[in-house]
């Protein structure tokens, strides 16, 4: 989201759109919401190349749509109400193949200077809200919604024959949210292990709106959550935006050492490999032993690092006018910090060997 002009003037809702730009958002929403079926029939186990199996995902695909719809459009309506010119969501469609969720989200573009705290806050933080609360209303519904344990074996039969799922493949990362709605219904419902969170619609659309909800609102540069820190504490955003960057990125090189200590616990022929068979590993082993946790944060952290570092910026640009956050703005902003604490994971997306 980039800065924006304030006039003091709600900017009525359909100005400056002409018919190119609804073509284009047309045609990108219909893109993302076909991939984001393809995507969902994939996560059923259905071959996603197969026009018929696109059925399976619909629910899947709408979940999705209507999460970054209310996400995007929180942030579109707000700069609308405060007279700043943006435009309608570019949805970002991609090949389940390549992104397994089917999108890469979506963005709006505003098109003139922010300089008021109070405007930029509105803007970057009704996203983020807009956005949880629906995945959070997904989440509900798919919990007390949620079928038998036939659902699963439809596409694990096998299952149906053991005591207890197996905990390996592809695995969702636990947020304390997810943990606290667990506890909130172990009485009358048992959720699927997190390795099977998938098959369930609602509950991966809900796990993605909260995994997306906390990568915007890390306190980084143009991130929802950059614009709120920097709203709420000014240039001490830079402080816990670069004390933040650095943690990640340890734990994101902890976890490429772990995989590393993985590589070579297999048989190699070249003389260095075996050079760190003997030297390195022995001692790299010990250190994963110690604190296996520690190594296991998530390697992905490592792409997300190096983009915030070189694309978003950690820091947020100063802005032309510092008034402060109204009373009522500052409690948001933090019930905001409070719904990233809540749905970040560290470990996002791992494999269980």
């Amino acid at each position: 989201m980039g800065y924006t002009r304030i006039d003091g003037e709600p900017a009525p809702l359909g100005s400056r759109i002409g018919l190119r730009q609804i073509i284009i958002h047309t045609l990108l929403f219909v893109a993302t919401f076909v991939t984001c079926m393809m995507a969902g029939a994939q996560w059923m186990m259905k071959d996603p190349f197969v026009i018929e199996n696109w059925a399976f995902g619909l629910t899947y695909a709408t979940l999705v749509m209507t999460f970054l719809g209310a996400h995007e459009f929180g942030h579109y309506f707000a700069a609308r109400a405060h007279g700043v010119d943006a435009t309608l969501p570019y949805f970002i469609p991609v090949p389940s193949t390549i992104m397994l969720f089917g999108t890469f989200g979506a963005v709006i573009r505003t098109k003139t200077p922010i300089r008021s705290k109070n405007v930029l806050f509105d803007i970057g933080v009704s996203g983020p809200l807009a956005g949880f609360v629906v995945c959070l209303t997904i989440l509900l519904i798919g919990i007390v919604t949620l079928p038998g344990p036939e659902f699963l074996y439809e596409m694990h039969p096998n299952y149906a024959t053991i005591e207890q799922i197996p905990e390996s493949g592809m695995t969702f990362g636990d947020t304390i949210l997810f943990a606290m709605l667990r506890e909130a219904f172990s009485g009358s419902v048992t959720l699927p292990p997190m390795n099977e969170m998938y098959h369930y619609p609602f509950l991966c659309v809900g796990w993605f709106g909260l995994f997306v909800t906390a990568l915007n609102m890390l306190p980084f540069g143009q991130l929802d959550g950059g614009h709120v820190l920097y709203a709420l504490l000014g240039d001490r955003q830079r402080t816990v935006a670069r004390t933040l960057w650095w943690v990640l990125f340890a734990f994101a090189i902890l976890a490429m050492l772990n995989i590393v200590h993985l590589l070579l616990a297999e048989s190699y022929a070249e003389t260095w490999i075996m050079w760190m068979q003997t030297s390195i590993d022995p001692t790299l082993g010990r250190m994963i032993s110690a604190a296996p946790w520690l190594f296991q944060m998530g390697e992905l952290w490592i792409f997300w690092m190096l983009l915030v570092r070189f694309i978003i910026k950690i820091d947020h640009p100063p802005l032309q006018e510092s008034e402060p956050l109204s009373k009522g703005r500052r409690i948001v902003g933090w019930v905001a910090i409070a719904i990233l604490i809540l749905s970040f994971s560290p470990r996002a997306i791992y494999i269980v060997p």
